[in-house]
């Protein structure tokens, strides 16, 4: 059979519904006016060969399957994403922060005035968290914020005790603790 029987033959119901939907997205999409549509859809409905079909569509782009028009709406919902390139991190050497003497008042640490260790960075809450000397030893307790106070490389979420030369971490600014210098 020749392409061109195949176009000169008797179009089935199944390609009279894909050259509706081709029209239909035509006119949904601004692209023929309403008169166009029904015009072009009376042709299409008494098509009698796949040429006149063909012809009825000629200017309309095809329907894409049902599951590629899915995926392209999912893929349209989905922000883009920009990869821009990072700078290899670099080991930062935690700072010393001295624990205060026994029996002394307990260190706010976070980023209003009122906190005795204030810190200027971001990643710190506005209170953040809090040193308290407890018995013999010393608490650090997180004050419910946003980016978390860690202890050892673990989150804390209820308070600990802490020694000299565990490592804090306050939102993205770290510490290593040691002993106050009585000098």
């Amino acid at each position: 059979m020749t392409a061109e029987r195949i176009e000169l033959g008797r179009p089935s119901d199944a390609e009279r519904d894909r050259a509706l939907a081709i029209l239909r997205d035509g006119a949904g999409s601004g692209r023929l006016s309403h008169d166009t549509f029904i015009r072009r859809m009376n042709f299409v409905l008494r098509a009698q060969s796949r040429r006149e079909l063909a012809n009825a569509t000629r200017d309309l782009p095809e329907t894409e399957p049902r599951l590629v028009q899915f995926v392209q709406r999912l893929l349209a919902r989905i922000p883009r994403l920009t990869v821009t390139p990072r700078e290899p991190a670099q080991y930062v050497r935690p700072q010393g922060l001295a624990l205060p003497p026994p029996g002394s008042p307990t260190v706010r640490i976070g980023r209003a005035t009122g906190a005795t260790l204030r810190m200027a960075d971001l990643s710190v809450s506005r209170f953040h968290a809090e040193l308290r000397h407890v018995d013999d030893g010393w608490i650090l307790r997180d004050l419910g914020s946003m980016n978390g106070t860690h202890l050892n490389g673990l989150r804390i979420t209820t308070p600990v005790r802490v020694r000299p030369g565990d490592h804090i971490r306050f939102g993205a600014v770290t510490y290593h603790l040691t002993w106050t210098d009585p000098h």
